[in-house]
C-alpha cells in the first residue's frame, strides 16, 4: 500500500510528464482534407448477407483518408437496391435524400422517403433504406463517432430480407 505521499508524488510525476510533452515542440496546425466524388473509388467487399444489398457506396470522409472520428459517405442505390435495416452500436448516423424516392425502415415498420427527407437515427436505433422505384436514389450520409465501419459497431438485423 502507498502512502499519501508517493501516491502525491506518482500524480506530480505524471503531471510534469503530460506538461513536458505538450510543450515539446510546437503542434501541427490542423489540416483541412479536400477530395471529388469522381476520385473516390466505391467501396470492396461490402456483402448482401451484411444488409448491403446491390449499393453503391463512397466513403469520401473517414479516418482511413482524413485521419477523421466521423464519416462522410455517399451512396448510389439502382432501383431495387436496398441497405438493410441495421444499427450502429457506436455512432448515430444521419443521412440526406438528395434524389428519388423509396422506404425507409424504422423501428415501426417501412415509411415512404423522398427528395429533400433529411433522417437522423441515434446509436443503437434501427434503420434502413429500399429504393423501390423505378430511378437511381443517391443519398449524403454520414456516421458521427466514428471513423470507419469496423468503429461504428454495425450490425444488420436478424430479421432483414437477406434475400
Amino acid at each position: 500500500m502507498k502512502t499519501p505521499v508517493e501516491k502525491w508524488g506518482e500524480a506530480l510525476g505524471k503531471a510534469v510528464k503530460r506538461t513536458a510533452a505538450q510543450m515539446s515542440g510546437p503542434k501541427e496546425a490542423p489540416k483541412m482534407y479536400r477530395t471529388n466524388l469522381r476520385d473516390v473509388p466505391t467501396v470492396q467487399g461490402l456483402k448482401r448477407d451484411d444488409g448491403w444489398v446491390d449499393m453503391q457506396v463512397q466513403f469520401l470522409i473517414d479516418k482511413k483518408t482524413a485521419g477523421a472520428d466521423h464519416v462522410v459517405g455517399w451512396t448510389v442505390l439502382k432501383p431495387g437496391a436496398r441497405h438493410e435495416n441495421h444499427r450502429h452500436h457506436n455512432c448515430d448516423e444521419f443521412f440526406i435524400v438528395l434524389k428519388g424516392h423509396g422506404t425507409i425502415y424504422t423501428d415501426t415498420g417501412e415509411k415512404p422517403s423522398g427528395e429533400g427527407d433529411v433522417v437522423y437515427s441515434p446509436r443503437g436505433c434501427w434503420h434502413g433504406f429500399n429504393n423501390t422505384s423505378n430511378e437511381d436514389v443517391v443519398l449524403v450520409w454520414g456516421w458521427m463517432g466514428a471513423g470507419s465501419i469496423e468503429a461504428s459497431g454495425y450490425e444488420v438485423h436478424p430479421e432483414s430480407h437477406k434475400s
